[in-house]
């Protein structure tokens, strides 16, 4: 075997390779990249992003659970000394250890990116903004807006931690090999406030995920079937002047942030 040739792409790994250099320069744009910055990648794959990623930042953290990519990236850019390839799964490697600061940039394994995605924005004091190339419709759900079929925990949990756009869609013709789905790429900037305390986050956190469980029940209903107290419930929305026939998609976040308040003291 020509160990000169890229490894082919596995599909459980959900690798499809990024090979379109437009598109890896409007990535790099859309970062806002400069010299002192230290970036994170997940997922480099065959690296077009990596060396662009190197070109225009400080440092960059390079994160790939593939041995045969590892290697292979080791072995050719040597040319980059501001370069740490790591073999790790980045569902576990200690992210908090990154500096603050860090930018994150990644074209996500998709069959992974959400729970990517909630990881990241658990360590979001580390992380000022994120470029994340995603399923067009994860990145439509993370966009969503109360009201909209697509608005769920998704988007009520993402947009709690950060202002999100819809930055560009990328065809499946940019990749190879093709995904069998669209593509987007979003802008994530974190807050750096946030609305309620750790202790409340978790459970607001429960909250909107038993709100969302029964979609077509009413919220009230919703979280009864998900062992709320009733009139606890009842007695909150009468106290934020909404109705007890809403369903949870109605709620904005701050309302949501309102009702954890309200039910939590």
């Amino acid at each position: 075997m020509d160990s000169s040739l890229p490894p082919a792409a596995i599909k459980r790994l959900g690798q499809n390779f990024l090979i379109d250099p437009n598109i890896v320069r409007k990535i790099v744009a859309l970062a806002e990249l400069t010299p002192t910055d230290t970036v994170l990648e997940i997922g480099p794959g065959r690296g077009i992003l990596t060396e662009a990623l190197c070109r225009a930042s400080g440092h960059v953290t390079a994160i790939e659970v593939d041995p045969r990519l590892h290697a292979f990236l080791t072995e050719r850019q040597p040319q980059f000394s501001n370069l740490t390839l790591v073999l790790d799964d980045a569902m576990t490697y200690p992210v908090e250890q990154l500096p603050i600061g860090t930018i994150v940039v990644a074209n996500l394994p998709y069959y992974l990116s959400t729970p990517l995605l909630f990881r990241l924005l658990d360590q979001r004091d580390h992380f000022p903004r994120m470029v994340l190339m995603l399923q067009d419709e994860v990145a439509d759900r993370l966009v969503a807006k109360p009201g909209s079929s697509d608005y769920g925990v998704l988007s009520v949990m993402a947009q709690y931690a950060a202002e999100i756009t819809k930055a560009f869609r990328v065809s499946a013709q940019c990749f190879r090999p093709r995904p069998q789905v669209g593509s987007a790429v979003v802008l994530l900037k974190t807050k750096p406030q946030r609305a309620l305390n750790q202790e409340k986050e978790a459970k607001f956190a429960a909250l909107v995920k038993a709100a969302f469980a029964h979609r077509r029940k009413t919220l009230i209903n919703s979280l009864k079937d998900q062992g709320y107290d009733q009139k606890l419930v009842a007695a909150a929305l009468e106290a934020l002047a909404l109705s007890p026939s809403l369903r949870a998609e109605i709620l904005s976040i701050e309302k949501f942030i309102e009702l954890t308040r309200r039910i939590y003291g």
